[in-house]
């Protein structure tokens, strides 16, 4: 193809990459598209969405619970932009491995890294490395059968503390808590019911540093929590602490209003008499304690025996403050889910104190603070984990506005042609899956829950979820692989 061809024409669409195949690289690429210079006809873009994963959807299929019914609908929007047929996936394609920055700029006149974040974020306190010391964000990839994290989860504890007062520290909770009986009818994996069928849990404390006007859970959430079949849920009037603030906040704001309301109803229907309480197990829901440190016994040396926290109180701003008072709860593991936090891209600045790529508005800057020309980022990567999935179009929406804005002054790629990149990872012996490749394993999926179905006959399976990393890509490039 000629130099001279103008770039952002038929002839020559303007050739960008999209790093990462969640909500955030998804709505980058969907956004792109249908962008005004798109629509006009004075832009034509060539967009590819690449992802480590052989299937698509990212925190969408690996890190929210199985039992969500919302996520179907978000699922079936990202669907529909992939189905088009207007932005190619390539999937199985690791960034850093099976292509370097280099690669992409050959190939890419702009790339987007939508890579999210999938670690745990630290907790640095005594006894947080204790055998039975767990990462909420581990967990959840386990549960939700990522590729990449071992099939077996050590579940042996009856008692159980969960730090945190977000959504995945409920989600978290809930799993642990929930009959595995009752997760049939999402698709979870059969190695992940078995574990949770034979869980010996009976209790589940979840506790937060602040008060209940403070949590960062969302309504939702909680009101999910309700929903376990033989899950008695106890809370502690102590805990009930409101300042200044907290009136404010639920004057303010009607999401606290209502979790406040929530709460508050639960507690006043509540039994004196604990022993009341017929259900299996417990969901015990803790405000006002700050995590002081994990710790063994004699009995069991290097192996979590309890949990010590520090009560809190309210300093009238809404933050918390110690009060000199601690407490002991004898518990067999602990699961931190104080927040997720990004991880470092090969060839990319990045901000370890944060966890994102330093970023103006999404275009990624170097070390001096320059924008570096033709890279962007967007999602988590770009503001760190925070905010709900909905969030994430308006982020998407700022970062492509940059990179539609600097469409004139793009580094263009060496190598445009779109089969390029396919000829440079058949090369290197790279076995990428695509769109159909999902369509495939998709189906397959949910014909193993078909069979389970009609085996069992008392419950509706709608998918099995596949594990294994070889067998996703076997089935999605054509072959077939043992069932799950």
């Amino acid at each position: 193809m000629s130099t001279n061809t103008p770039v952002g024409t038929a002839a020559r669409p303007l050739r960008i990459a999209v790093v990462g195949s969640g909500p955030a690289g998804v709505y980058a690429a969907d956004i792109l598209t249908k962008s005004e210079a798109v629509k006009s006809g004075e832009l034509t873009v060539s967009i590819d969405l690449f992802d480590r994963y052989p299937a698509p959807y990212g925190l969408i299929r690996y890190g929210v619970a199985p039992d969500h019914p919302r996520i179907k609908g978000i699922v079936n929007a990202l669907h529909k932009v992939l189905d088009r047929g207007d932005i190619r996936f390539f999937g199985n394609v690791d960034y850093g491995t099976d292509l370097s920055i280099e690669d992409l700029r050959t190939h890419y006149d702009a790339v987007i890294f939508a890579t999210g974040a999938i670690k745990d974020a630290d907790l640095n306190i005594p006894g947080i490395e204790l055998e039975g010391s767990y990462g909420g964000a581990d967990f959840v990839s386990w549960y939700d059968g990522h590729p990449d994290v071992s099939r077996e989860w050590p579940l042996d504890a009856k008692e159980i503390a969960v730090i945190g007062n977000g959504n995945v520290a409920l989600d978290v909770a809930r799993m642990l808590s929930k009959h595995a009986d009752d997760l049939l009818v999402s698709e979870i994996p059969d190695n992940v019911y078995r574990a949770l069928k034979d869980s010996p849990v009976t209790d589940v404390h979840v506790f937060g540093r602040r008060g209940p006007a403070q949590v960062k859970f969302t309504p939702l959430e909680l009101r999910e929590l309700s929903h376990s079949k033989d899950v008695d849920i106890i809370l502690y009037a102590e805990d009930f602490e409101f300042d200044a603030e907290s009136d404010r906040q639920i004057q303010s704001n009607n999401q606290t209003k209502t979790m406040v309301g929530t709460l508050t109803n639960w507690i006043a229907e509540q039994p004196e008499d604990l022993s009341e309480l017929t259900a299996s197990r417990r969901l015990h829901l803790h405000f006002l304690h700050s995590p002081v440190e994990v710790y063994d016994d004699a009995a069991t040396p290097g192996r979590v025996a309890g949990i010590k926290f520090e009560r809190t109180e309210l300093d009238g701003t809404g933050n918390a403050r110690g009060t000199g008072e601690f407490i002991d709860y004898p518990v067999q593991a602990v699961y931190r889910a104080i927040g997720y936090f990004g991880s470092a891209l090969p060839e990319v600045e990045f901000d370890h104190s944060k966890g994102v790529v330093p970023n103006d508005g999404g275009r990624v800057l170097d070390a001096s603070g320059t924008h570096v020309p033709g890279l962007y980022a967007t999602g988590w990567i770009k503001r760190g984990p925070v905010g709900l999935i909905g969030h994430t179009k308006g982020d998407a929406l700022e970062t492509v506005t940059y990179l539609l804005e600097d469409c004139g002054n793009l580094p263009l790629a060496a190598a445009p042609a779109p089969d390029a990149v396919v000829e440079l990872l058949e090369n290197r012996g790279v076995q990428y899956t695509s769109w159909e490749g999902w369509l495939a394993l998709d189906a397959h999926e949910r014909s193993l829950g078909e069979k389970a179905s009609a085996e069992d006959g008392s419950v509706q399976r709608e998918r099995i979820k596949v594990v294994p990393r070889e067998d996703m890509v076997e089935i999605s490039r054509g072959g077939v692989a043992a069932e799950v």
